[in-house]
């Protein structure tokens, strides 16, 4: 089993369903983070380009400490397009990894980089399973698709899917705290706090001790527990 997880900005995947991910690779499965860009307009101190090459550094040592992969598109941040460059861009990564589930941003977002993220990331998953679309890689096709929950996204996401987390979550916290963005003093919006919160919510509502939700496509029914193997 292989899941990518693909973001608008580095630390986006990981905090919202890094907790998955760690799960999951601990089981013996492996993940992907692709990063659109590194999110690098967001520093109060630091100019853009250290930024993000502090970003680009965090996301290696948080994806490795959840047991995946990151890897980056070359993208800036705030002025990603919804367009056919990124969709084959990120339709070739889905070539290349394989992934039998992947997890992106649900369809509206107050923030137009996640919004086109997941007008991208489904466009790719079009593109990257037709034959006929020729690239380097041969066609591959995704098996199930999920949406994660973000504080920026909330408009229209309706969870249907609990995954208990619970033995992983104090892990997951401190491997995503090298993010200094997860720790604070960058962002006014307390996201260790809120995440952390949020796990409780929705170990609540999943009927576990700490738990993620996560939106499928309209359709697809309700599930609780684990993603399907």
């Amino acid at each position: 089993m292989h899941i990518l997880a693909v973001g608008a900005h580095a630390a986006d995947m990981e905090f919202t369903c890094g907790a998955v991910i760690l799960a999951y690779t601990r089981a013996g499965h492996s993940a992907t983070f692709l990063h659109c860009t590194p999110g690098e307009k967001g520093h109060p101190r630091l100019d853009p380009e250290p930024y993000a090459q502090q970003k680009l550094t965090e996301a290696k040592i948080v994806a490795a400490g959840l047991g995946a992969k990151a890897r980056f598109l070359p993208y800036k941040d705030a002025e990603l397009l919804a367009a056919e460059e990124v969709a084959l861009a990120i339709a070739d990564v889905i070539r290349q990894e394989k992934p039998d589930i992947l997890i992106t941003h649900p369809r509206r977002s107050m923030h137009d980089d996640h919004a086109n993220t997941h007008t991208n990331t489904m466009r790719a998953i079009f593109l990257a399973e037709l034959d006929g679309i020729r690239r380097p890689w041969p066609a591959h096709g995704v098996n199930r698709i999920y949406f994660a929950e973000n504080w920026e996204d909330m408009e229209d996401f309706e969870p249907d899917t609990y995954v208990d987390v619970s033995d992983v979550f104090e892990d997951w916290l401190h491997i995503t705290s090298q993010y200094e963005l997860f720790r604070g003093g960058i962002s006014s919006f307390r996201y260790k706090d809120y995440y952390q919160a949020l796990g409780v919510l929705r170990g609540c509502l999943g009927r576990a001790d700490r738990a993620v939700a996560l939106m499928r496509p309209p359709g697809w029914g309700r599930q609780r527990g684990k993603l399907p193997l």
